[in-house]
């Protein structure tokens, strides 16, 4: 009775070794996969950040279009993989809440830093106010050569001030979004090294 006792004991350790083995095989793939997303992600990021210089620089607003319209399509690829890996997590297979938690994180900081890094590339097109370029679209010409200007106005002190706190305004804006995409780019660091530890800790010997 006692030796069945311990082959039954025996049996159900031997099982519990193989699955956590198994748990482990299944997890480290699916959190590979993940940090290739994270990759592809990156890059992506410093694809329409060169593209957005190169408009800046030469005003081409037809390439840049045609750029955001495929990073978007990139971008909504990544978020489609990391919601399918989080429900894995989620199901009876895996029953890791833990990790369905860290890549919702992720995702949360990532819909952040995108939404930010588009306001820093709005507030840059527009300029500051006090910089920007007069449009004489609206102005009447008597000839080619001379025009009544809307825009000629008389200098006084409320409209200095006035714009004045239109940059201070814009400043602020701008630095506050560049400020929150470094603190979303510092979390998801942050969330990656969790994955990078879960993978070392799952990683078969």
């Amino acid at each position: 009775m006692d030796d069945d006792f311990e082959k039954k004991l025996s049996i159900k350790d031997s099982m519990e070794i193989e699955e956590n083995t198994s748990d482990s095989e299944k997890i480290v793939p699916l959190l590979r996969k993940f940090l290739g997303i994270q990759q592809r992600r990156a890059e992506a990021y410093s694809k329409l950040k060169r593209g957005f210089s190169e408009y800046m620089a030469s005003g081409g607003e037809l390439a840049y279009r045609q750029l955001c319209s495929e990073i978007t399509v990139e971008f909504n690829d990544c978020s489609k993989q990391v919601l399918e890996m989080e429900s894995l997590f989620l199901s009876p297979d895996y029953c890791r809440v833990d990790l369905a938690q860290l890549l919702r994180a992720v995702q949360d900081q990532e819909k952040q830093k995108l939404h930010l890094t588009a306001t820093i590339q709005v507030l840059k097109k527009a300029g500051r106010p006090s910089e920007r370029l007069v449009s004489h679209e609206n102005c009447r010409y008597t000839n080619p050569r001379e025009h009544e200007c809307v825009h000629v106005h008389e200098i006084t002190e409320a409209a200095g001030t006035e714009e004045a706190e239109a940059d201070a305004e814009y400043d602020n804006a701008l630095k506050e979004a560049i400020r929150g995409v470094q603190d979303a780019v510092t979390t998801i660091n942050e969330h990656l090294e969790e994955v990078r530890y879960e993978i070392a800790a799952n990683e078969p010997e």
